[in-house]
């Protein structure tokens, strides 16, 4: 071969080199407008390490709202109650160590006390009272007195006085123009612990009538249950100065056994308040009489599913 021909095979296999190393370049670089160029191998890990620090900083800020939230709620020392779920919780918690301590009904959170006007507003506090009045009808018509004026019926009567700050409270937390529904229940209750009482007076049963109020109020208690329509009780027992000390637990337990001591036989207390209800000397029945304030939540759902 000439010496042309080898001039000629060299530049030929240059060029063919150089166009396959320029093809290959052009088929793995991304060319950017700036002049930098990038492989699509280290792209994909560009855009992934972006994704990864986008997640990364959502994440803290959500971590850290959530740490500043829970630091306001520590420093107030409230509990966050904006959800309806919070509230039916809250408030069902409430009420049942509240009837088991005897709280005051001052003492409810204005938001538990739309529930009590909601039982009533339903009628569901309606007829678990009317259900507990048959029941305790029912028991003493099984029952006889021995005839010699010593077998009681111990009554609570804050449940059904005047000045029962129950009612009260409910008026001024309703929201739900629900007073017309409240005096209604109200009327219902004295008409049926009245009628009650008068049969069982009739059938000569003793009516002994129990109030934590002090004594000095019992002139005016008294005007109140005459104008109610009770007659004919054996005794009314209210609290001295030294017993508006003490704890009601204690002081109706003390009366019960004073009145053990004085040979009544007790057959059976009535009240809606466990402090009446709780302790030694109770009789053969205690009923206890719904209350709006320690309504039962769950059975108030179940009631409420069986009218729908």
């Amino acid at each position: 071969m000439s010496a042309y021909a080898h001039q000629m095979e060299r530049e030929y296999s240059t060029q063919s080199l150089s166009s396959s190393r320029g093809g290959s370049d052009m088929g793995s670089h991304y060319v950017v407008e700036s002049g930098i160029y990038m492989t699509s191998f280290a792209a994909t890990i560009f855009i992934g390490a972006l994704t990864t620090i986008g997640v990364l900083l959502i994440t803290l800020l959500i971590a850290l709202v959530v740490m500043l939230q829970s630091c306001q709620i520590e420093r107030s020392g409230a509990v966050d109650l904006s959800k309806s779920s919070d509230y039916y919780s809250y408030c069902k918690i409430f009420t049942l160590h509240a009837e088991i301590n005897s709280l005051e009904v001052n003492e409810f959170p204005s938001v538990c006390k739309d529930f009590a006007i909601q039982y009533i507003k339903e009628g569901l506090y309606a007829k678990d009272f009317k259900f507990t009045m048959w029941l305790a009808e029912k028991y003493f018509s099984t029952v006889t007195p021995l005839g010699d004026g010593l077998d009681a019926l111990l009554l609570d009567i804050d449940d059904f006085h005047s000045s029962n700050p129950l009612y009260n409270n409910l008026y001024r937390f309703d929201q739900n123009g629900c007073n017309e529904c409240i005096e209604e229940t109200k009327d219902l209750k004295h008409k049926l612990i009245l009628r009650f009482c008068m049969k069982l007076q009739a059938g000569g049963w003793s009516l002994i009538l129990l109030s934590r109020k002090p004594e000095k109020q019992r002139n005016a208690t008294l005007e109140h249950l005459t104008t109610a329509g009770y007659r004919n009780w054996s005794s009314l027992i209210m609290r001295s100065d030294d017993e508006m000390q003490m704890d009601t637990h204690e002081y109706f337990s003390r009366q019960r056994g004073v009145m053990q001591k004085e040979g009544f036989r007790i057959t059976a207390v009535i009240s809606s308040h466990m402090d009446a209800l709780t302790g030694p000397s109770l009789g053969k029945r205690i009923f206890k009489l719904p209350n709006p304030m320690y309504y039962k939540f769950d059975d108030h759902i179940e009631s409420a599913n069986l009218l729908k």
